[in-house]
């Protein structure tokens, strides 16, 4: 089992960044990738953005390219997601997620585990 821990999200202005982290324990070594993927209200749970614990290849959805950021510490077994520029569209709550390629977890149901989500919510 893998356990996610997300935490930095909270209420900000249109424009503003925000950095959201998620701390893995357990059996890290059975994932090989982490990413996340937010919810909106009324809305499906959607692909943000995914990276190998490797680092040698990244994914990004179209609506958050160029402005956010996902970094990875393996030494602290911690994902992080800076998000710059954000706008109203990007309030949501937001998931750490934990799987075995980024072909696979780009898709909720190939998520192999969960963190237990944290609100972003962006003010106009």
């Amino acid at each position: 089992q893998v356990q996610l821990v997300e935490s930095g999200g909270g209420l900000v202005q249109a424009g503003d960044s925000l950095t959201l982290s998620c701390a893995a324990s357990g059996r890290t070594s059975s994932v090989y990738t982490m990413g996340w993927f937010r919810q909106a209200p009324g809305k499906g749970r959607e692909f943000v953005t995914a990276t190998y614990w490797s680092g040698s290849r990244t994914d990004y959805a179209d609506s958050v390219e160029g402005r956010f950021t996902i970094s990875r510490d393996n030494a602290k077994n911690t994902v992080s997601l800076k998000m710059n520029s954000l706008k109203p569209d990007d309030t949501a709550v937001y998931f750490c997620a934990a799987g075995r390629s980024l072909a696979t977890i780009r898709r909720p149901s190939g998520v192999q585990y969960w963190g237990q989500g944290t609100q972003v919510t962006v003010s106009s």
